[in-house]
């Protein structure tokens, strides 16, 4: 008994002076902690450049959608077609393609306008894409021409002069977080952006063409 306590001592004393794992246990400690933290980061960049790119759809679009019809021909008055509207929507669905925007965003285009008979601000028409369920905030196509007055869009109110129209987009786009929606949960992200037409347009006829973009 006291060899066998001697040597139960001995390994005591020599287990107390091991210090060979004691950085392994603190790693191990500390590993949820540096993943958890590295997920988190991962997920906020993610989040925010897909928040920045929502923007850019919405900037790209508008400008793109204000030099519809454009032609080298300075005696010829376009008008838009619907064909044109779905090249310029179309590109902007490629443009958030990499988040899977079709899916769980939508893009709202109006053509802001002033009427020439009661010089009321009105959207002459609309245009949409994106899976996302939401209408403009501003009304839907004819919004303003009769009834309630439409003062203009966005903040502030942004107004067409008279024989021009402002191409006014809406894009709102419910985030898909990367691991899951515990850390960010499912935010929406809305952004809103203007241009005024580029050149002469025949704002009489509206779009032409099968409409393959309805808001409907």
């Amino acid at each position: 008994m006291p060899v066998m306590r001697r040597a139960i001592n001995t390994l005591v004393r020599r287990l107390r002076r091991d210090e060979r794992g004691v950085s392994f246990v603190e790693f191990a400690l500390i590993l949820p902690v540096l993943v958890t933290l590295g997920f988190y980061g991962t997920e906020l960049a993610w989040m925010s450049m897909v928040n920045m790119q929502v923007g850019q759809i919405a900037s790209s679009l508008a400008d793109n959608a204000s030099r519809l019809g454009q032609t080298d021909n300075s005696a010829v008055t376009p008008n838009v077609k619907e064909t044109d509207i779905d090249s310029v929507m179309n590109g902007a669905l490629v443009q958030g393609s990499y988040f899977n925007f079709a899916a769980t965003g939508r893009i709202i285009l109006s053509s802001l306008e002033r009427d020439t008979a009661t010089g009321r601000q009105y959207i002459h028409w609309q245009r949409c894409r994106g899976s996302l369920k939401v209408k403009s905030q501003y009304g839907v196509e004819g919004a303003g021409k009769t009834g309630t007055i439409l003062p203009g869009m966005g903040k502030p109110n942004l107004t067409a002069v008279a024989n021009s129209a402002v191409m006014y987009v809406e894009v709102n786009y419910v985030y898909q977080p990367l691991f899951g929606s515990w850390f960010v949960g499912n935010p929406t992200f809305r952004r809103e952006a203007a241009f005024i037409i580029r050149d002469d347009r025949n704002l009489t006829l509206g779009v032409t063409g099968t409409n393959n973009s309805s808001c409907a």
